[in-house]
């Protein structure tokens, strides 16, 4: 499933990132269940780093946080704010292809805030996405819902299922369609050894 790619620009990210907008999305009460001390996660499409910087909050200082955007000028907001923060040794910053994420981490738990609407290629994407994750990992993926219909979210779950993930509940969130998704081959933790 391709889309047309329409990236927000970077220079709306203060408009997208203000406390009106952390009040209606809640970094705590949207993450706070899914998030433990001591995990690598990775924030898909970070913007200006409203979620990267309650992530690294979230992960103490033995975890870490990998923040992903196309746009430098993104990342630059990221690296900005993690240094006013005093979280810079937790925050590693990516600048991702167009078609490419581009990482090779394993991580605890995946976010795709918004942005799987701004992706070219929804399929290969969400493959690299799934390739990504611990076996005991975790995706969640939320998307506008007056940008994003109920069918073209409906094809992006079907995306993410071909790509070996399993939609685990719907969670809340306020003006959104989402999933929280997990590998097909999900595994107790326990036994976890990447």
């Amino acid at each position: 499933m391709s889309l047309s790619i329409h990236v927000c620009p970077w220079w709306l990210a203060q408009a997208l990132d203000n406390p009106i907008r952390r009040l209606i999305h809640s970094p705590d009460k949207i993450l706070g269940e899914y998030i433990e001390p001591g995990q690598t996660v990775l924030d898909l499409g970070c913007g200006s780093g409203t979620f990267t910087i309650a992530m690294a909050r979230m992960v103490v200082e033995a975890g870490r946080v990998i923040a992903v955007d196309v746009q430098e000028e993104m990342l630059q907001m990221v690296r900005q704010k993690a240094v006013k923060e005093g979280l810079t040794c937790r925050i590693i910053t990516h600048q991702s292809e167009p078609d490419r994420i581009g990482i090779s981490d394993r991580v605890d738990f995946a976010l795709a805030f918004y942005m799987i609407h701004e992706v070219p290629d929804v399929d290969a994407f969400l493959m690299e996405v799934a390739s990504l994750l611990k076996p005991s990992g975790k995706l969640l993926i939320a998307e506008p819902l007056m940008h994003v219909s109920e069918s073209s979210f409906k094809k992006t779950v079907d995306a993410a299922r071909l790509a070996g993930l399993k939609p685990v509940s719907e969670p809340k969130i306020r003006f959104s369609r989402s999933m929280l998704f997990q590998p097909d081959n999900a595994i107790d933790s326990r036994n976890d050894l990447v």
